[in-house]
């Protein structure tokens, strides 16, 4: 399937503090968020999801706050470490229960 003559953008990270400047140009008022995205060679879906987190961090709109996606992120990782490490065990268990017989 052809992107109808579209590149792909490369994946850009941008710092909270730009972010958050961005955030406070759409809530302010003065321009929208598709103007503030146009301004800055943005998604205006990028922009929507900084505004929407920006506006459950500070508890105007129910979900995770950047804080509990963190700790969401960081329990995952943990999680799957200690999946693969329990793996790992099962193996060396039946390995050295074989090698005894």
């Amino acid at each position: 399937m052809e992107s109808m003559g579209k590149k792909p953008r490369p994946r850009r990270s941008f710092t909270p503090e730009f972010k958050a400047e961005l955030v406070e140009l759409c809530q302010r008022g003065d321009r929208s968020v598709g103007q503030v995205a146009k301004d800055f060679d943005l998604t205006e879906t990028a922009v929507r999801l900084w505004v929407r987190q920006a506006e459950v961090d500070v508890g105007q709109r129910d979900g995770l706050t950047s804080g509990e996606r963190q700790e969401l992120e960081a329990l995952r990782r943990e999680n799957q470490r200690l999946r693969q490490d329990v793996d790992v065990l099962k193996r060396a268990t039946a390995f050295f229960a074989q090698e005894t017989r």
